[in-house]
C-alpha cells in the first residue's frame, strides 16, 4: 500500500509481496468450498502447508499469507504478480 502523502511503500515486509502469488496457488485448496470436510474448511492446514513449502518463514510471515490469501480467496479475485 503505498502512502498518498509521500508516495513511499508503507509495507513492512516486501519479500512477501514477492512471494504471495506462489504462495496463494498452494493455499487456495485450503479455501475452496469444495474441498470442505463436513462442512468444515481445512484452512488449519493451510498454515501447515505454507510452512512446509516455505521453510525459512516465521510463524508471523505465514500467518500474514495465509490472511492475506483468504481475504483474495473470498473477494472472488485473482493475486497479481508484483
Amino acid at each position: 500500500m503505498t502512502d498518498p502523502v509521500t508516495g513511499t511503500d508503507r509495507r513492512g515486509s516486501p519479500q512477501l509481496r514477492t512471494l504471495f502469488v506462489e504462495a496463494y496457488d498452494v493455499l487456495q485448496p485450503f479455501f475452496d468450498p469444495a474441498n470442505n470436510w463436513g462442512g468444515q474448511s481445512h484452512e488449519h492446514l493451510a498454515y501447515r502447508a505454507l510452512h512446509e513449502q516455505f521453510p525459512g518463514l516465521s510463524a508471523q510471515d505465514v500467518f500474514t499469507l495465509v490472511t492475506a490469501a483468504r481475504r483474495v480467496f473470498n473477494s472472488g479475485g485473482k493475486p497479481v504478480a508484483p
